[in-house]
């Protein structure tokens, strides 16, 4: 796989990813490739190697930001912290909720036993976690949901769509029943810049998802 091929922007500052599920962004436990391991290839010129700004899950797909140097990688996460970056992701979920659209406003606070290895959970003392969704699509007795989180907590869209919208995402292996895959996409990132235009991506909606009947944009 050739990450370089999987660029959906780039300047001279940033850099924005169509990660494919399946593939970490940090190295792994198991040893398997991540992002990380493809970074030399994404010089494009540049000395410096490009570091990724935020996360995403290991089975989540789409818009992956990288910044081009130390700098404007503090400033990017600024923008993440301050909530500046507007982030829209689709998910295919297990069923139909019974409403059309909402906000869930669940706190989450990670748990961890011996047994199961660490979740997140919907903990009044957590931290507040926002989400705001809507259905977009239908297709054999699934949706398509379009979700715009206000917070970016760990596993929040997952818990978020488990507890908050009362189904949970199709193949999520923690919140829900598990599958081939976990079917949560990363569509559209843009990103506020003081002095060039905000950095605008959107990844095309994975085949897995055009498989199941769905369509988006």
């Amino acid at each position: 796989m050739l990450l370089a091929d999987r660029v959906l922007f780039i300047d001279a500052e940033a850099m924005v990813l169509d990660k494919p599920a399946g593939l970490a962004v940090d190295p792994p436990r198991d040893g398997s490739l991540s992002v990380a391991s493809h970074l030399d290839s994404l010089r494009f010129g540049f000395e410096r190697r490009p570091l990724p700004v935020h996360r995403l899950d290991r089975d989540t797909s789409g818009c992956l930001l990288l910044a081009r140097n130390p700098r404007i990688h503090k400033k990017f996460q600024m923008a993440f912290e301050k909530g500046e970056v507007s982030k829209t992701y689709l998910a295919v979920l297990d069923g139909i909720p019974k409403e059309a659209d909402g906000r869930v406003d669940l706190p989450l606070n990670k748990v961890s036993t011996a047994k199961d290895g660490w979740r997140m959970i919907v903990e009044k003392r957590g931290k507040t976690s926002v989400t705001n969704w809507a259905v977009v699509g239908f297709s054999s007795g699934r949706a398509l949901v379009r979700l715009a989180p206000e917070t970016g907590r760990t596993h929040q869209l997952r818990v978020h769509a488990a507890s908050g919208i009362g189904v949970p995402i199709l193949g999520d292996p923690v919140y829900g029943n598990g599958g081939d895959e976990m079917l949560l996409h990363a569509y559209a990132l843009s990103v506020p810049r003081d002095n060039h235009p905000a950095v605008n991506a959107v990844a095309p909606l994975p085949q897995r998802f055009v498989d199941l009947g769905f369509s988006y944009g």
